[in-house]
């Protein structure tokens, strides 16, 4: 009689793991929602720029929604970029700015970001710059 619970148990058990699956999603339930910012572009690939020579990178954007977005925080990723940015309320259908300026310090390639914050978005957007400083003759 024991031996038949247990077994019972462990059926039971076991057949629960099959019919319980979280990974499972309802695709109908997705809401996909535009950005309200339409980047001009968020990777930009510099080229080649002398050693010691800063180099800007300006990414431009336009206000796609009904309401004025404000640029709250710029972030770059290291101490070599410097940003400056659109500081009033862009309006809607109106264009704003971000631009980083890379000291271009080290030669070789590189990689860098910008994390751009707005009053218009819950997730940052990263903006992506990359190229090559190649050592002046």
């Amino acid at each position: 009689m024991k031996i038949i619970k247990i077994s019972i148990l462990a059926l039971t058990l076991g057949l629960m793991s099959f019919t319980i699956n979280p990974n499972i999603k309802n695709e109908s339930s997705k809401v996909v929602i535009a950005s309200p910012l339409a980047w001009k572009a968020e990777v930009v690939e510099v080229g080649e720029i002398p050693q010691g020579t800063p180099k800007a990178i300006q990414f431009e954007f336009k206000n796609t929604s009904d309401k004025a977005v404000i640029i709250t925080n710029v972030k770059p990723a290291c101490g070599c970029t410097a940003a400056d940015y659109t500081k009033e309320p862009i309006a809607p259908g109106k264009t704003g700015f971000v631009k980083a300026t890379y000291n271009a310090a080290a030669a070789g390639s590189f990689t860098k970001t910008v994390t751009v914050t707005t009053s218009a978005e819950e997730t940052p957007k990263v903006l992506t710059f990359k190229g090559t400083v190649v050592v002046k003759a």
